[in-house]
Protein backbone atom coordinates (compact mmCIF):
# COMPACT_ATOMS: atom_id res chain seq x y z
CA UNK A 1 0.00 0.00 0.00
CA UNK A 2 1.42 3.37 -0.98
CA UNK A 3 2.18 5.98 1.63
CA UNK A 4 -1.05 7.91 2.18
CA UNK A 5 0.37 11.17 3.52
CA UNK A 6 3.80 11.42 1.94
CA UNK A 7 3.58 9.58 -1.42
CA UNK A 8 6.82 11.13 -2.66
CA UNK A 9 8.66 10.04 0.51
CA UNK A 10 10.12 13.52 1.06
CA UNK A 11 12.50 13.30 4.05
CA UNK A 12 10.69 14.63 7.11
CA UNK A 13 13.87 16.33 8.31
CA UNK A 14 13.71 18.69 5.34
CA UNK A 15 10.81 20.49 7.01
CA UNK A 16 12.33 20.94 10.45
CA UNK A 17 15.14 22.98 11.93
CA UNK A 18 17.31 21.97 14.84
CA UNK A 19 15.20 22.46 17.96
CA UNK A 20 17.59 24.75 19.84
CA UNK A 21 17.95 27.11 16.87
CA UNK A 22 14.22 27.84 16.81
CA UNK A 23 14.65 29.83 20.04
CA UNK A 24 15.93 32.69 17.89
CA UNK A 25 12.46 32.94 16.30
CA UNK A 26 10.87 33.86 19.65
CA UNK A 27 9.53 37.44 19.72
CA UNK A 28 8.39 37.22 23.38
CA UNK A 29 4.75 37.57 22.40
CA UNK A 30 3.73 35.36 25.36
CA UNK A 31 1.06 33.50 23.38
CA UNK A 32 2.60 30.26 24.62
CA UNK A 33 2.37 31.38 28.25
CA UNK A 34 -1.25 32.45 27.89
CA UNK A 35 -2.12 29.04 26.42
CA UNK A 36 -0.09 27.00 28.93
CA UNK A 37 -2.34 24.97 31.26
CA UNK A 38 0.33 24.67 33.99
CA UNK A 39 1.55 28.25 34.51
CA UNK A 40 -1.84 29.64 35.70
CA UNK A 41 -2.19 27.07 38.49
CA UNK A 42 1.28 27.16 40.10
CA UNK A 43 4.02 29.68 40.78
CA UNK A 44 6.59 26.90 40.47
CA UNK A 45 6.42 27.12 36.68
CA UNK A 46 6.98 30.64 35.28
CA UNK A 47 5.76 29.66 31.83
CA UNK A 48 7.04 27.95 28.68
CA UNK A 49 8.60 31.09 27.20
CA UNK A 50 10.67 31.79 30.29
CA UNK A 51 12.11 28.29 30.76
CA UNK A 52 12.19 27.60 27.02
CA UNK A 53 13.40 30.05 24.36
CA UNK A 54 14.24 32.84 26.81
CA UNK A 55 16.41 30.60 29.00
CA UNK A 56 17.86 28.93 25.90
CA UNK A 57 19.68 32.16 25.02
CA UNK A 58 21.72 31.80 28.22
CA UNK A 59 22.69 28.18 27.73
CA UNK A 60 26.27 27.56 26.73
CA UNK A 61 26.87 26.05 23.27
CA UNK A 62 29.51 23.73 24.71
CA UNK A 63 26.69 21.96 26.55
CA UNK A 64 24.80 21.60 23.25
CA UNK A 65 22.27 24.14 24.42
CA UNK A 66 20.63 21.69 26.77
CA UNK A 67 21.55 22.92 30.27
CA UNK A 68 18.90 24.60 32.35
CA UNK A 69 19.40 27.53 34.75
CA UNK A 70 16.94 26.27 37.36
CA UNK A 71 14.57 23.44 38.31
CA UNK A 72 11.43 25.20 37.14
CA UNK A 73 11.72 23.47 33.77
CA UNK A 74 10.88 20.18 35.50
CA UNK A 75 7.37 21.50 36.14
CA UNK A 76 6.67 21.66 32.41
CA UNK A 77 4.18 18.84 31.79
CA UNK A 78 5.31 18.33 28.20
CA UNK A 79 1.77 18.72 26.85
CA UNK A 80 3.08 20.51 23.76
CA UNK A 81 0.37 23.18 23.64
CA UNK A 82 3.03 25.92 23.64
CA UNK A 83 4.61 24.55 20.46
CA UNK A 84 1.19 24.18 18.83
CA UNK A 85 0.15 27.78 19.42
CA UNK A 86 3.47 29.50 18.65
CA UNK A 87 2.94 31.61 15.51
CA UNK A 88 6.68 31.73 14.77
CA UNK A 89 7.53 28.04 14.83
CA UNK A 90 9.50 27.92 18.08
CA UNK A 91 9.79 24.34 19.33
CA UNK A 92 9.13 25.36 22.92
CA UNK A 93 8.06 22.05 24.45
CA UNK A 94 10.94 20.28 22.71
CA UNK A 95 13.44 22.83 24.06
CA UNK A 96 12.06 22.28 27.57
CA UNK A 97 12.22 18.49 27.24
CA UNK A 98 15.87 18.59 26.23
CA UNK A 99 16.65 20.99 29.08
CA UNK A 100 15.07 18.58 31.55
CA UNK A 101 17.50 15.85 30.53
CA UNK A 102 20.47 18.07 31.33
CA UNK A 103 18.78 19.14 34.57
CA UNK A 104 19.02 15.57 35.87
CA UNK A 105 22.41 15.03 34.21
CA UNK A 106 22.06 11.26 34.44
CA UNK A 107 21.15 11.25 38.15
CA UNK A 108 17.62 9.94 37.77
CA UNK A 109 15.61 9.34 40.98
CA UNK A 110 14.34 5.78 41.57
CA UNK A 111 10.74 6.98 41.26
CA UNK A 112 11.42 8.40 37.80
CA UNK A 113 13.20 5.23 36.69
CA UNK A 114 10.22 3.13 37.75
CA UNK A 115 7.68 5.39 36.06
CA UNK A 116 9.81 5.39 32.93
CA UNK A 117 9.67 1.61 32.61
CA UNK A 118 6.02 0.92 31.92
CA UNK A 119 6.93 -1.98 29.65
CA UNK A 120 9.07 -3.68 32.27
CA UNK A 121 6.38 -3.25 34.93
CA UNK A 122 3.77 -4.55 32.51
CA UNK A 123 5.87 -7.56 31.53
CA UNK A 124 6.17 -8.77 35.13
CA UNK A 125 3.06 -7.21 36.65
CA UNK A 126 0.49 -8.65 34.25
CA UNK A 127 1.33 -12.19 35.37
CA UNK A 128 0.22 -11.23 38.87
CA UNK A 129 -2.52 -8.87 37.71
CA UNK A 130 -5.21 -9.71 40.34
CA UNK A 131 -2.76 -9.24 43.23
CA UNK A 132 -1.03 -6.14 41.80
CA UNK A 133 -4.35 -4.45 41.01
CA UNK A 134 -5.63 -5.24 44.51
CA UNK A 135 -2.44 -3.93 46.09
CA UNK A 136 -2.83 -0.63 44.22
CA UNK A 137 -6.16 -0.12 46.03
CA UNK A 138 -4.86 -0.72 49.56
CA UNK A 139 -4.56 2.71 51.12
CA UNK A 140 -1.81 1.95 53.68
CA UNK A 141 0.34 0.45 50.92
CA UNK A 142 -0.19 3.52 48.75
CA UNK A 143 0.77 5.81 51.65
CA UNK A 144 3.99 3.85 52.20
CA UNK A 145 4.76 4.01 48.47
CA UNK A 146 4.19 7.76 48.54
CA UNK A 147 6.60 8.23 51.45
CA UNK A 148 9.32 5.96 50.07
CA UNK A 149 9.07 6.35 46.29
CA UNK A 150 7.15 9.60 45.77
CA UNK A 151 4.11 8.34 43.83
CA UNK A 152 1.01 10.13 45.13
CA UNK A 153 -1.34 7.96 47.16
CA UNK A 154 -4.42 9.11 45.20
CA UNK A 155 -2.99 8.96 41.68
CA UNK A 156 -5.00 6.43 39.62
CA UNK A 157 -2.55 3.69 38.64
CA UNK A 158 -3.05 1.71 35.42
CA UNK A 159 -4.86 -1.62 35.65
CA UNK A 160 -2.86 -4.70 34.65
CA UNK A 161 -4.49 -7.31 32.39
CA UNK A 162 -3.62 -10.94 33.00
CA UNK A 163 -3.64 -11.79 29.29
CA UNK A 164 -1.45 -9.53 27.17
CA UNK A 165 -2.63 -8.34 23.77
CA UNK A 166 0.09 -10.34 22.00
CA UNK A 167 -1.13 -13.48 23.78
CA UNK A 168 -4.70 -12.74 22.73
CA UNK A 169 -3.58 -12.03 19.16
CA UNK A 170 -1.71 -15.35 18.92
CA UNK A 171 -4.98 -17.18 19.64
CA UNK A 172 -7.55 -14.88 18.06
CA UNK A 173 -5.82 -13.15 15.16
CA UNK A 174 -8.70 -11.67 13.13
CA UNK A 175 -8.86 -12.62 9.47
CA UNK A 176 -9.16 -9.74 6.98
CA UNK A 177 -12.58 -9.25 5.43
CA UNK A 178 -12.47 -9.38 1.62
CA UNK A 179 -11.39 -7.57 -0.42
CA UNK A 180 -7.94 -7.84 1.19
CA UNK A 181 -6.15 -4.49 0.79
CA UNK A 182 -2.72 -5.36 2.14
CA UNK A 183 -0.87 -5.58 5.41
CA UNK A 184 -0.73 -3.39 8.49
CA UNK A 185 2.08 -3.29 11.05
CA UNK A 186 0.33 -2.66 14.37
CA UNK A 187 2.33 -0.82 17.04
CA UNK A 188 0.44 -1.71 20.21
CA UNK A 189 2.82 0.02 22.67
CA UNK A 190 3.13 -0.84 26.37
CA UNK A 191 -0.36 0.25 27.36
CA UNK A 192 -1.97 -1.60 24.49
CA UNK A 193 -0.15 -4.81 25.35
CA UNK A 194 -0.40 -4.95 29.13
CA UNK A 195 -2.97 -2.44 30.38
CA UNK A 196 -5.50 -1.21 27.80
CA UNK A 197 -5.60 -4.49 25.90
CA UNK A 198 -9.22 -4.02 24.81
CA UNK A 199 -8.18 -0.96 22.83
CA UNK A 200 -5.66 -3.02 20.87
CA UNK A 201 -8.16 -5.84 20.38
CA UNK A 202 -10.76 -3.41 19.04
CA UNK A 203 -8.19 -1.77 16.75
CA UNK A 204 -7.18 -5.16 15.34
CA UNK A 205 -10.80 -6.12 14.69
CA UNK A 206 -11.57 -2.82 12.95
CA UNK A 207 -8.47 -2.99 10.75
CA UNK A 208 -9.20 -6.60 9.80
CA UNK A 209 -12.82 -5.70 9.05
CA UNK A 210 -11.49 -3.14 6.59
CA UNK A 211 -9.51 -5.75 4.70
CA UNK A 212 -6.06 -5.60 6.28
CA UNK A 213 -3.89 -8.48 7.37
CA UNK A 214 -2.36 -7.45 10.69
CA UNK A 215 1.23 -8.14 11.61
CA UNK A 216 2.76 -7.49 15.02
CA UNK A 217 6.33 -6.27 14.59
CA UNK A 218 8.81 -6.96 17.32
CA UNK A 219 8.78 -3.81 19.44
CA UNK A 220 9.54 -2.36 22.83
CA UNK A 221 8.39 0.75 24.70
CA UNK A 222 8.44 3.84 22.47
CA UNK A 223 10.76 5.45 25.05
CA UNK A 224 8.51 8.41 25.86
CA UNK A 225 8.16 7.60 29.60
CA UNK A 226 11.96 7.54 29.95
CA UNK A 227 12.34 10.65 27.81
CA UNK A 228 9.77 12.50 29.94
CA UNK A 229 11.68 11.57 33.08
CA UNK A 230 15.03 12.80 31.75
CA UNK A 231 16.51 9.39 30.84
CA UNK A 232 17.58 10.21 27.30
CA UNK A 233 20.26 7.51 27.06
CA UNK A 234 17.78 4.76 27.89
CA UNK A 235 15.13 6.29 25.61
CA UNK A 236 17.61 6.40 22.73
CA UNK A 237 18.29 2.69 23.11
CA UNK A 238 14.59 1.85 22.98
CA UNK A 239 14.03 4.18 20.04
CA UNK A 240 16.90 2.65 18.07
CA UNK A 241 15.56 -0.85 18.53
CA UNK A 242 12.07 0.21 17.43
CA UNK A 243 13.44 1.80 14.27
CA UNK A 244 15.46 -1.33 13.50
CA UNK A 245 12.35 -3.49 13.86
CA UNK A 246 9.95 -1.16 12.02
CA UNK A 247 12.22 -0.15 9.14
CA UNK A 248 11.53 -3.25 7.00
CA UNK A 249 7.80 -2.46 7.08
CA UNK A 250 8.36 1.15 6.08
CA UNK A 251 10.64 0.09 3.24
CA UNK A 252 8.01 -2.37 2.01
CA UNK A 253 5.31 0.33 2.05
CA UNK A 254 3.38 -1.36 4.87
CA UNK A 255 1.69 1.30 7.03
CA UNK A 256 2.61 1.37 10.72
CA UNK A 257 -0.55 2.05 12.71
CA UNK A 258 -0.97 2.58 16.45
CA UNK A 259 -3.86 3.42 18.77
CA UNK A 260 -1.72 5.23 21.35
CA UNK A 261 -1.37 8.83 20.18
CA UNK A 262 1.64 9.51 22.43
CA UNK A 263 3.54 6.50 21.12
CA UNK A 264 2.85 7.18 17.45
CA UNK A 265 3.89 10.79 18.08
CA UNK A 266 7.22 9.50 19.36
CA UNK A 267 7.74 7.60 16.12
CA UNK A 268 6.60 10.57 14.03
CA UNK A 269 8.53 13.40 15.66
CA UNK A 270 10.04 12.86 19.14
CA UNK A 271 12.82 10.62 17.88
CA UNK A 272 13.87 13.41 15.56
CA UNK A 273 13.14 16.60 17.47
CA UNK A 274 13.66 15.70 21.13
CA UNK A 275 15.95 12.68 21.19
CA UNK A 276 17.63 13.91 17.98
CA UNK A 277 18.38 10.31 17.13
CA UNK A 278 20.54 9.84 14.06
CA UNK A 279 19.28 6.72 12.31
CA UNK A 280 19.03 5.99 8.57
CA UNK A 281 15.42 4.79 8.90
CA UNK A 282 14.17 7.46 11.29
CA UNK A 283 12.43 9.59 8.67
CA UNK A 284 11.01 6.74 6.53
CA UNK A 285 9.45 5.19 9.64
CA UNK A 286 8.06 8.58 10.71
CA UNK A 287 6.52 9.15 7.29
CA UNK A 288 4.88 5.71 7.31
CA UNK A 289 3.38 5.95 10.85
CA UNK A 290 -0.29 6.74 11.44
CA UNK A 291 -2.58 7.20 14.39
CA UNK A 292 -5.51 4.77 14.15
CA UNK A 293 -8.20 7.45 13.69
CA UNK A 294 -5.99 9.28 11.22
CA UNK A 295 -5.54 6.12 9.17
CA UNK A 296 -9.24 5.22 9.18
CA UNK A 297 -10.25 8.71 8.10
CA UNK A 298 -7.73 8.62 5.25
CA UNK A 299 -9.32 5.34 4.15
CA UNK A 300 -12.74 7.00 4.22
CA UNK A 301 -11.49 9.89 2.10
CA UNK A 302 -10.26 7.34 -0.45
CA UNK A 303 -13.62 5.58 -0.40
CA UNK A 304 -12.11 2.44 1.17
CA UNK A 305 -13.54 2.53 4.71
CA UNK A 306 -16.33 0.07 5.37
CA UNK A 307 -19.22 2.08 6.81
CA UNK A 308 -21.60 -0.77 7.60
CA UNK A 309 -22.24 0.69 11.05
CA UNK A 310 -25.26 -0.34 13.10
CA UNK A 311 -27.44 2.56 14.19
CA UNK A 312 -27.18 3.34 17.90
CA UNK A 313 -30.29 3.74 20.02
CA UNK A 314 -28.71 6.24 22.36
CA UNK A 315 -30.40 9.54 23.16
CA UNK A 316 -27.63 11.22 25.15
CA UNK A 317 -24.73 13.27 23.81
CA UNK A 318 -21.30 11.96 24.76
CA UNK A 319 -18.31 14.09 25.66
CA UNK A 320 -15.13 13.65 23.58
CA UNK A 321 -11.79 14.89 24.88
CA UNK A 322 -8.78 15.02 22.59
CA UNK A 323 -5.59 14.54 24.64
CA UNK A 324 -2.65 16.88 24.19
CA UNK A 325 -0.51 14.26 22.46
CA UNK A 326 -3.25 13.74 19.88
CA UNK A 327 -3.40 17.46 19.15
CA UNK A 328 0.38 17.57 18.74
CA UNK A 329 0.10 15.35 15.65
CA UNK A 330 -1.22 18.41 13.78
CA UNK A 331 -3.73 16.20 11.98
CA UNK A 332 -6.91 17.82 13.25
CA UNK A 333 -9.33 15.60 15.15
CA UNK A 334 -10.15 12.72 12.81
CA UNK A 335 -12.08 10.86 15.51
CA UNK A 336 -14.84 13.49 15.34
CA UNK A 337 -15.25 12.94 11.60
CA UNK A 338 -15.43 9.18 12.17
CA UNK A 339 -18.09 9.63 14.86
CA UNK A 340 -20.23 11.49 12.32
CA UNK A 341 -20.37 8.31 10.23
CA UNK A 342 -22.07 6.32 13.02
CA UNK A 343 -25.89 6.71 12.94
CA UNK A 344 -27.35 7.75 16.27
CA UNK A 345 -24.06 8.81 17.85
CA UNK A 346 -24.02 12.38 19.13
CA UNK A 347 -20.73 13.75 20.40
CA UNK A 348 -19.66 17.10 21.81
CA UNK A 349 -16.04 18.21 21.82
CA UNK A 350 -14.61 19.07 25.22
CA UNK A 351 -13.26 22.62 25.41
CA UNK A 352 -10.76 21.76 28.18
CA UNK A 353 -7.12 22.24 27.21
CA UNK A 354 -5.59 19.37 29.18
CA UNK A 355 -6.56 16.51 31.50
CA UNK A 356 -3.51 17.20 33.68
CA UNK A 357 -2.09 13.68 33.91
CA UNK A 358 0.50 14.27 31.14
CA UNK A 359 1.86 10.73 31.07
CA UNK A 360 3.69 10.18 34.36
CA UNK A 361 3.54 13.84 35.48
CA UNK A 362 0.37 13.52 37.55
CA UNK A 363 1.61 10.44 39.45
CA UNK A 364 4.39 12.38 41.17
CA UNK A 365 3.66 13.56 44.68
CA UNK A 366 5.03 17.08 44.10
CA UNK A 367 2.97 17.50 40.92
CA UNK A 368 -0.27 15.70 41.71
CA UNK A 369 -2.10 18.80 42.98
CA UNK A 370 -0.88 20.78 39.96
CA UNK A 371 -2.20 18.06 37.66
CA UNK A 372 -5.57 18.09 39.41
CA UNK A 373 -5.82 21.86 39.06
CA UNK A 374 -4.91 21.65 35.37
CA UNK A 375 -7.56 18.98 34.77
CA UNK A 376 -10.31 20.65 36.80
CA UNK A 377 -12.09 22.27 33.79
CA UNK A 378 -12.38 18.83 32.18
CA UNK A 379 -13.56 17.22 35.41
CA UNK A 380 -16.29 19.84 35.72
CA UNK A 381 -17.46 19.17 32.17
CA UNK A 382 -17.62 15.45 32.89
CA UNK A 383 -19.76 16.16 35.96
CA UNK A 384 -22.09 18.34 33.88
CA UNK A 385 -22.59 15.50 31.43
CA UNK A 386 -23.14 13.06 34.28
CA UNK A 387 -20.50 10.84 35.83
CA UNK A 388 -22.41 7.72 34.68
CA UNK A 389 -21.99 8.75 31.05
CA UNK A 390 -18.95 7.34 29.21
CA UNK A 391 -16.37 9.89 28.07
CA UNK A 392 -14.68 9.23 24.72
CA UNK A 393 -10.97 9.84 24.50
CA UNK A 394 -8.09 8.76 22.27
CA UNK A 395 -5.73 6.34 23.93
Amino acid sequence: MANLINPQNIPASANYERVEFTADLCLKCNICTSACPVAPVTELFPGPKTVGPQAQRFRHPADHGDTSPDKSVDYCSGCGICTMVCPHGVKIMEINARARARLYDGKIPLRNRLLGRSELMGKFGHRLAPFVNLGAKIKPARIIAEKIIGIHRDAPLPTFRFQSFREWFARHKPKPTPPVRGKIAYFHACAGNYYETRVSQAAALVLAHNGFEIELPQQNCCGLPMQSNGEFDAALGYATRNLNWLAPYARAGIPIVGASTSCTLSLKSDYREILQLEHPDRDPVAADTYDLSEFLLLLHERGQLRTDFKALDFANTLLYHAPCQQKAHNMGQPALDLFDLIPGLKVRLSDAACCGIAGTYGFKVEKYDIAMDVGRPLFEQVRQFGTQQPVICDS
